[in-house]
C-alpha cells in the first residue's frame, strides 16, 4: 500500500516531541487552525515501569496484568483476558511513591498489549505525576553520561 504523497511517518515517539520536531521543521498547522480540543494521551511522555496491576471491569470481574509504561494521563498493561474497548474500569496498582487506585477508560488493544486512559482522579494524578518525574530523572539518556 503506496502512502499519500506528502505524509510524515515517524517513529512512535511522544506525541510533544513530535509535534516539536514539526514546528521547527515549519510543517504545523497555521495559527489559524482551530486548536484541539480532544487531549491526546500522547501528548504525555512514557516511561517504563513494570508493576502488577488489577483491574476491575464491570463485565469481566476481577482481571490481572502488568504494567508496561506510564504517563500522567495513563498506563499500558499485558493482560491474558480481554477488556472491552470503551469499557470504564478500576484500576489497582501499587508505584513507588504508595498505592494507586483510579478510574481508567480502555482507549486501545493491540494483541495482549492494552492501553488505559485515566480518567480524573486529582489525589491520585498527583501520586502519578509524582513518580512520572522520578521515573524521568531515573530514565533520562543525559544522565547516563554522568554516572
Amino acid at each position: 500500500m503506496e502512502k499519500p504523497s506528502g505524509m510524515v511517518v515517524m517513529p512512535e515517539v511522544p506525541l510533544a516531541h513530535q509535534l516539536g520536531k514539526l514546528e521547527r521543521e515549519g510543517k504545523t498547522q497555521s495559527a489559524d487552525a482551530p486548536a484541539r480540543t480532544i487531549t491526546d494521551a500522547r501528548c504525555q511522555p512514557r516511561f517504563t515501569i513494570e508493576v502488577d496491576v488489577t483491574i476491575n471491569s464491570p463485565t469481566c470481574g476481577v482481571l490481572k496484568g502488568h504494567s508496561v509504561d506510564l504517563s500522567e494521563s495513563g498506563i499500558a498493561a499485558m493482560l491474558s483476558i480481554e477488556a472491552p474497548l470503551g469499557e470504564n474500569v478500576e484500576l489497582s496498582f501499587t508505584l513507588p511513591s504508595g498505592p494507586v487506585t483510579i478510574h481508567a477508560t480502555v482507549r486501545q488493544k493491540n494483541a495482549f498489549r492494552y492501553g488505559f486512559e485515566f480518567v480524573d482522579s486529582d489525589s491520585m494524578h498527583e501520586l502519578i505525576r509524582r513518580t512520572c518525574r522520578d521515573l524521568a530523572i531515573d530514565q533520562s539518556p543525559t544522565l547516563a553520561y554522568f554516572t
